[in-house]
Parts: C-alpha cells; sequence; structure tokens
C-alpha cells in the first residue's frame, strides 16, 4: 500500500476593496447638481451681495465719480422719509386687501368646485385661466378693456342701463390695481383650498350628517379647522408675491395717484432719480420682508407635508 500525498494548495491573498465613506457617496450623489447650484448663484446671489454693498454708498448714476461710503444712512432715509414710508403703507394695503380677497373669493369657488355637477372640468378651466395670463397682459387687460372710460366693458354695460360713466382709474385707482390683482390671484387661491377639501376624511363627514349636523355646522367645526393651514399657505405665497409687486401698478396707474408701491417706487428711484444707493437700500429691505415671509410659508407647508406623512 503506498502512501499518497497531496501538496499543500497555495493561498492567494484575497483583496479587500475600500468602500467609499458616506461623505464622498453623498458629494458623489449631489454631483450633478453642482453646475445648477454655481448658475443659481451666479445669477442670484452675486447681484444681491452688490445689491447690499451699493445700499451703503451714496450713489448717483450721474455723478459716478462723487460716490462715498455713508453706511446705513440710505436706510434710514428709506424708512425716515415721508414718501418712502406711504409706498411701504400702500404696499402693506395693497398686499392685505388682495390676499384677504382672493382667499375669500377662492374659497367659495373651492366650496363649488368640490360638489359633482356637470361640466365641473370646464367650469375649472374656465376659473383657472386668469391665472395662467401674463401680469402686464392681464394688466393691459383690465386698463384698457374694462377700465376704459369710453369704450371699457364697465361704462358700455353702465351705459347700456343708463348709468353713470365713471373714470374708474382716477375715481379708485387703488382700488383698480386691487381688482386686477384680486381677478388674477384668487384661482390660485381657489387651486389650493380645493386641494384642502378633497383631503378631507370622508367618513368623518359622513358621521356628522348621520348625527344630523347641518352643512353650516359641517363647514364651521370641520372644514373650516381642517383648512386652516391651506388657508395659512394660501396667504403666506400670495404675500411673498403682492409685496413684490411691480406689473399691474407700472400698468394700470405708473404709481400715480397714492398707488407707489415699495417696488415701484424702488424703479423709480433707480431709472428716474438715479439713485443707486437709495434704490438699492429700499430694494434689500423688499428682499428681507420676503425672506421673513416665505420663512414662515415653508414652515407651513411642511408642517402640511407632516400631516399627510402621519395619515398615510
Amino acid at each position: 500500500m503506498t502512501a499518497t500525498t497531496t501538496a499543500p494548495l497555495a493561498t492567494t491573498p484575497v483583496r479587500t476593496v475600500k468602500q467609499p465613506s458616506a461623505r464622498l457617496r453623498a458629494w458623489a450623489a449631489r454631483g450633478p447638481l453642482l453646475p445648477a447650484l454655481v448658475f443659481m448663484i451666479v445669477v442670484t446671489q452675486l447681484p444681491f451681495v452688490a445689491t447690499l454693498v451699493i445700499s451703503f454708498f451714496d450713489w448717483n448714476s450721474l455723478y459716478p465719480k462723487a460716490r462715498r461710503f455713508t453706511g446705513v444712512d440710505n436706510y434710514r432715509q428709506v424708512l425716515t422719509d415721508a414718501d418712502l414710508r406711504h409706498s411701504v403703507w400702500t404696499t402693506v394695503l395693497l398686499t392685505v386687501a388682495v390676499v384677504l380677497a382672493s382667499l375669500v373669493l377662492g374659497l367659495a369657488l373651492a366650496l363649488l368646485l368640490d360638489r359633482r355637477f356637470r361640466g365641473r372640468g370646464v367650469v375649472r378651466t374656465l376659473l383657472i385661466a386668469p391665472f395662467l395670463v401674463v401680469p402686464v397682459a392681464a394688466a393691459l387687460l383690465w386698463k384698457h378693456v374694462l377700465y376704459n372710460p369710453e369704450y371699457g366693458l364697465f361704462n358700455g354695460l353702465l351705459h347700456y342701463v343708463g348709468g353713470p360713466q365713471p373714470d374708474w382709474i382716477s375715481n379708485t385707482p387703488l382700488l383698480a390695481v386691487e381688482a386686477s390683482l384680486v381677478w388674477q390671484w384668487t384661482p390660485f387661491m381657489m387651486l389650493i383650498l380645493l386641494a384642502g377639501l378633497q383631503s378631507r376624511d370622508q367618513q368623518q363627514i359622513e358621521a356628522a350628517r348621520v348625527d344630523g349636523a347641518s352643512d353650516w355646522q359641517i363647514f364651521r367645526h370641520l372644514t373650516l379647522p381642517h383648512l386652516r393651514r391651506y388657508l395659512e399657505l394660501g396667504a403666506l405665497l400670495g404675500s411673498i408675491y403682492i409685496v413684490q409687486n411691480f406689473d399691474a401698478v407700472f400698468t394700470i396707474t405708473s404709481g400715480g395717484l397714492g398707488t407707489a408701491n415699495l417696488p415701484y417706487t424702488v424703479y423709480q428711484t433707480f431709472y428716474q432719480a438715479h439713485e443707486n444707493g437709495l434704490a438699492s437700500a429700499a430694494g434689500v429691505l423688499v428682499v428681507i420682508g420676503s425672506i421673513i415671509i416665505t420663512t414662515f410659508a415653508l414652515r407651513v407647508v411642511s408642517s402640511l407635508f407632516r400631516e399627510e406623512a402621519s395619515r398615510a
């Protein structure tokens, strides 16, 4: 009997592949977004930084060599100048009136579209249409087609029934601007509130009906509390736009008759008075106000997402 011996197998060293760290994987995932981030910084943040720097200078473009550093004097002048204070008050009044009116009308239309009826899709499309119109085109439509004292639709209807022929823009300038903005922003509020209505718990509503609750009681105790977050979101998002609105004021009244809001005053200070520093300071204040409103809007949106996630 012969013994067979087997040679020991040669062992090859196993190479361990080092896995990339979590931070490296995160940067690799964000890599495709870097060009967009750089573009956004160049387009938005660098001009804002330049505006912030200019706001600390007494700089008239007609006398560029006479510019000098003045610190916060431009901001002090913006907050103490009578015309600028009036434009701030006009901005607040315009924003509050437009947002409240569009919220009330949007809620009424949302309640209407929440019901089932023949042609609801066509009605919904027609009601959304004003929000899709270009702001300048909407302002021109109201100024010439509706408000014109000679051939406008409003005076045409009044002439048909034997009524007066007022000059709407001259008699009620701020109301004329507000009406055009309400017409354009009511569909936006309607969409937000309609989404809120369609997210209600239908079983809860049916249980309330079985218990004998009326439509008003259901709206007051169930629907309205449910829509609180959506009302806040619509008010905040609408305020962000109305605070910065320039198109309607410039197109309908050209800032006259006491309708100059802060954005129009910034335009007037920069392009007509050529006061670059003062206009930049006013513009920075507009941005700060918009950021404050946006912060509250983002909090409302995040709370809505948390509520929807908890329901799911």
